[in-house]
């Protein structure tokens, strides 16, 4: 039976958006075609909240993808790109505040010596690789299985048969012969890395990496995995770029890797530094980046790069970030994961497994512990799709897809989630109705 948890108005909308835009979204994930049924469309959003245009109303855990760490339009970061759009939307030319959050993000995260502003995750990453290969002369770059970063041609590969072989295309229309510059490994699996540099290491670029895997649910690295990266790393004279554009600002102000035994050369940022905004950020040691133009070799530009209204908003975020709300992501996160747990043991549903790295969870109908990739994937999805709407249906808003990250926000309250159980719980006796 298809789910109708989208409400008269959205399912309007939806057929009239599929008349124009490819598939009716301009993202897949929203498209709802991984739980079936029609997807929401909301209206506006204020606080924990957001409002479709049916007028329900829906605890927000899915942040923009956890770009909203302060929650649905915050007074303070609205009113800065108000005041930031009033003098002009963009000048194509340097302004003072692309230097002044440049500043504020270096004092957070040192190990950004020189940087730049893009304008998407993507954008990030793809550039730290093309710096990390004119850099260092050489062309392979190492990934690990299920960590996406973003969809530039040479990123969007996957394992094969073993940690570390020859990648594959996973997007029609990138030719084999792009991807075959990517070794895909298995994400804490420090001997399969170890192989690829023992093939490949001369020709070996840098290793790409998320310091908490958040792209294949939340996957937390295990003792040992990260520091062998930096080993392996150094011993062959390559790069290590670690991918913060989900982590970075939202696990602690500034950086997570070095926390997590993490030594790198470049790091990509995004998601909270633009406070709602489009933005990436790459950048890292100054020896590195100075290979960048007009400095440099390597060519990367943008018309719309350093945006203002990104950067007010950016400033305005980070000028937020107290310690405080630090350990109210960490105190509301805790207790997500310890309701979802309560309820699930209560309505008897198994397997389930929650990991969690601060305001970070992910829900895997699966048995744990997972650590990779193909233990994420044995997530049911059917059984998600079902406790997502049945979760939906009663006014929470989680991610439309198995394999997604749940966000907390820091404006999530106790009170919030204890008027969520009952939602919570409708969801978990709806995962378990197998076959309807």
């Amino acid at each position: 039976m298809t789910p109708a948890s989208a409400g008269p108005r959205s399912r309007a909308l939806a057929r009239r958006a599929a008349r124009v835009l490819v598939g009716g979204v301009d993202s897949p994930v929203r498209s709802f075609r991984s739980v079936g049924g029609s997807p929401v469309f909301f209206a506006r959003g204020r606080g924990a909240y957001l409002f479709d245009v049916d007028g329900r109303r829906y605890l927000d855990l899915v942040g923009s993808w956890g770009a909203n760490l302060l929650g649905n339009a915050p007074p303070a970061v609205v009113a800065a790109v108000q005041r930031t759009a009033n003098a002009g939307l963009t000048f194509g030319a340097p302004s003072p505040l692309e230097h002044e959050l440049a500043e504020e993000v270096r004092r957070a995260a040192p190990v950004l010596e020189r940087l730049r502003f893009v304008s998407s995750g993507t954008e990030a990453v793809m550039s730290a690789v093309r710096v990390a290969r004119g850099f260092t002369g050489r062309t392979k770059v190492v990934k690990f299985e299920g960590g996406y970063h973003g969809h530039s041609d040479g990123l969007l590969a996957r394992a094969g048969s073993g940690p570390a072989t020859q990648a594959l295309p996973d997007s029609a229309g990138v030719p084999a012969a792009v991807v075959g510059e990517t070794l895909v490994a298995r994400y804490n699996d420090p001997e399969g890395l170890a192989e690829a540099f023992e093939r490949h290491g001369p020709s070996i670029a840098a290793v790409v990496v998320e310091p908490v895997a958040a792209n294949m649910g939340v996957v937390l690295p295990q003792p040992g995995f990260l520091p062998a990266i930096s080993r392996l790393a150094r011993q062959h004279g390559a790069l290590v770029v670690a991918d913060e554009v989900i982590t970075g600002f939202r696990l602690r102000r500034g950086t997570v890797h070095e926390s997590l035994g993490l030594s790198a050369d470049l790091v990509t940022l995004g998601k909270v530094v633009g406070g709602g905004m489009p933005i990436g950020v790459y950048g890292g040691r100054r020896d590195v980046m100075e290979t960048v133009a007009p400095l440099g070799p390597v060519y990367q530009a943008g018309t719309l790069s350093g945006h203002p209204l990104a950067m007010a908003a950016g400033r305005a975020t980070l000028d937020r970030l107290t310690p405080r709300v630090y350990a109210t992501l960490e105190r509301t996160g805790a207790e997500l994961q310890e309701t979802l747990l309560r309820l699930s043991e209560e309505e008897r549903v198994r397997p389930f497994t929650l990991p969690r790295a601060g305001s970070m969870l992910g829900l895997f109908f699966a048995p744990g512990p997972v650590v990779d990739f193909a233990s994420a994937g044995k997530t049911d999805r059917a059984e998600y799709a079902r406790f997502f709407h049945a979760v939906l249906g009663r006014g929470v808003y989680l991610p439309p897809s198995a394999l997604e990250t749940t966000f907390v926000s820091a404006v999530v309250r106790s009170p919030d989630l204890v008027r969520a159980e009952e939602a919570f719980r409708a969801g978990f006796r709806a995962a378990r109705r197998r076959g309807r």
